[in-house]
C-alpha cells in the first residue's frame, strides 16, 4: 500500500501506542527500552504526570491567542529561563529551526543597527546540523542536505571545527557572528573542546562579533547542566534552544542578552504559534522538574555512570564498538560496524537507539532514566554486539570454505 505521506524519511517498519517513562510499547506487542527519546526530545521520558497534567488542564481553558495579546505563562517561562542563564531576553517558537532563523536574524539586524549592514556573513563548523531550511542548511553546509534546492542563500563560511588557523582566516570585515553547537549531535557526538571555545569568545570579542551557540540539542539538562555552555567557562550572546524545552511538545527559543538583541523591535520578527499558551503551560512544567534541587545533579551522575558501563563495553566488543563519546546522557558510540546494522541489532533486543554522523550511533535516554535501566540497557547493547560478532564470525567462516 502506498502511504499519502511525502516519503523523505526512512520510517522503520515499527510504531508505538503507548509510552510510560523510559518504556515505549510497540503496536506489534512488544517493549521497547527507548535510548532515543525522540532524537533527546523527550527529556523526561513518555507520559511523566506533572506534563500531562499542566498539558491537560491548560487544554481546558485556551490553546490559542497569538501573540497579538499578553500570554502570562509565557512572560513567566520566559522569566525563568533569563533567571538560570546569562540571557535578558527570549523569543519562543515552534522548532529548533525556527530558533536558529531568530538567532541568524538577531546577529545580522545587530550590525545592520550598529550602522554597518555589511557584515552580515556567519562563521559555521563543518559536521554541524542547524536545521532544514533554506538558511539553516546552508548555516549547517552540509552538502547532502543542500543539493537540489538551488543556490545555496549567501552568507555562511564553514570551517573545520577546532582549526583556528582556517578561522581567523576567514573572517572579514562582512563577518557578523560565530555559531556553533558545543557537542555536534547530528555530526556525530563530537565534543569541542573548551580551549576551542574561549577561542572563539575571545575571537568575537576583539573583532566585534556576536557568538551563537546552537543548544538545541545539548541543552535543557541532558548534558547535566541545564545547558552545555555552563561546563566551558564560555557564554555567548545568542543562544538557540529546542528539543527537551518542549518534553515532547513542539518548543523551541532563542535566548540573548539585551545587547546582541538590541535590532529585534516590534515587527522585525514574528511568530503565529510560537509562545502559544498550550506551549508555554508545558514548557513550565518542564522547568519545574528540571530545575528541582538535585535533579541535574542526578543527571550528570547518571551520565557518568552510563559512559563508564559503555567503556566497559568498548573494551570487551572491540570488533563492534571504536569509541565513546560524549557528555551527560548525550553519548554517542562510533562503530566498526555499519551503524546502521548495530542500531538494528540493538532494535532486535528491544533497545532504540538513533543514527548520527561519523559512523556513530546515539544514545539519549530521558533524563529521568534509572540505573536499573541503563543496566538494562548496556545488558541490552552486549547481546547485540555479541550477535554482530556472530554474524562476523559466520561470514569469516563462509570465506574460508570458497
Amino acid at each position: 500500500m502506498t502511504s499519502p505521506l511525502l516519503p523523505v524519511f526512512a520510517r522503520t517498519d515499527l510504531s508505538f501506542e503507548k509510552g510510560e517513562g523510559a518504556w515505549l510499547y510497540g503496536r506489534d506487542g512488544e517493549r521497547y527500552l527507548d535510548f532515543g527519546a525522540g532524537i533527546a526530545v523527550n527529556a523526561l521520558g513518555h507520559a511523566h504526570p506533572h506534563l500531562v497534567q499542566a498539558l491537560t488542564e491548560q487544554a481546558s481553558k485556551v490553546w490559542h491567542t497569538s501573540n497579538l495579546f499578553q500570554i502570562p505563562e509565557g512572560e513567566r517561562l520566559a522569566q525563568r529561563l533569563v533567571d538560570n542563564t546569562f540571557a535578558d531576553v527570549v523569543f519562543f517558537s515552534n522548532s529548533g529551526a525556527e530558533a536558529n532563523e531568530a538567532a541568524i536574524k538577531m546577529a545580522r539586524k545587530y550590525h545592520a543597527v550598529n550602522g554597518h549592514p555589511e557584515r552580515f556573513r556567519i562563521v559555521t563548523f563543518e559536521g554541524a546540523f542547524h536545521g532544514r531550511t533554506l538558511a539553516t542548511i546552508a548555516a549547517g553546509g552540509q552538502a547532502k542536505y543542500l543539493e537540489g534546492f538551488g543556490p545555496k542563500v549567501e552568507g555562511f563560511d564553514q570551517v573545520p571545527v577546532e582549526d583556528l588557523d582556517a578561522l581567523k582566516a576567514v573572517i572579514g570585515p562582512e563577518t557578523a557572528a560565530l555559531m556553533i553547537e558545543p557537542i555536534q549531535g547530528e555530526g556525530g557526538i563530537r565534543t569541542v573542546s573548551n580551549a576551542f571555545l574561549r577561542e572563539l569568545r575571545a575571537l568575537c570579542d576583539s573583532h566585534g562579533l556576536l557568538l551563537i551557540f546552537d543548544e538545541i540539542q545539548t541543552g535543557v539538562g541532558r548534558t547535566g547542566k541545564l545547558f552545555a555552555y555552563e561546563w566551558t567557562g564560555v557564554t555567548p550572546d545568542i543562544m538557540s534552544v529546542a528539543k527537551g524545552i518542549g518534553g515532547g511538545f513542539p518548543l523551541g527559543a532563542c535566548l540573548a542578552t539585551a545587547e546582541a538583541a538590541k535590532g529585534m523591535t516590534a515587527g522585525t520578527h514574528g511568530t503565529t504559534f510560537g509562545g502559544n499558551p498550550l506551549a508555554m503551560a508545558v514548557g513550565n512544567a518542564v522547568l519545574d522538574v528540571i530545575l528541582a534541587p538535585g535533579f541535574l545533579k542526578e543527571v550528570e551522575r547518571k551520565g557518568l555512570l552510563l559512559k563508564q558501563r559503555l567503556a566497559e563495553l568498548k573494551d570487551r566488543h572491540p570488533g563492534v564498538i571504536d569509541e565513546v563519546r560524549g557528555q551527560g546522557l548525550m553519548m554517542g558510540l562510533r562503530t566498526v560496524v555499519p551503524n546502521t546494522d548495530f542500531i538494528a541489532a540493538a532494535r532486535a533486543e528491544k533497545l532504540l537507539v538513533i543514527g548520527a554522523g561519523d559512523n556513530v550511533a546515539r544514545l539519549l535516554p530521558p533524563l529521568i532514566i534509572s540505573d536499573a535501566e541503563i543496566s538494562d540497557a548496556v545488558n541490552r547493547i552486549e547481546a547485540a554486539c555479541a550477535a554482530l560478532e556472530a554474524g562476523q564470525k559466520t561470514t569469516a567462516q563462509q570465506g574460508a570454505s570458497q
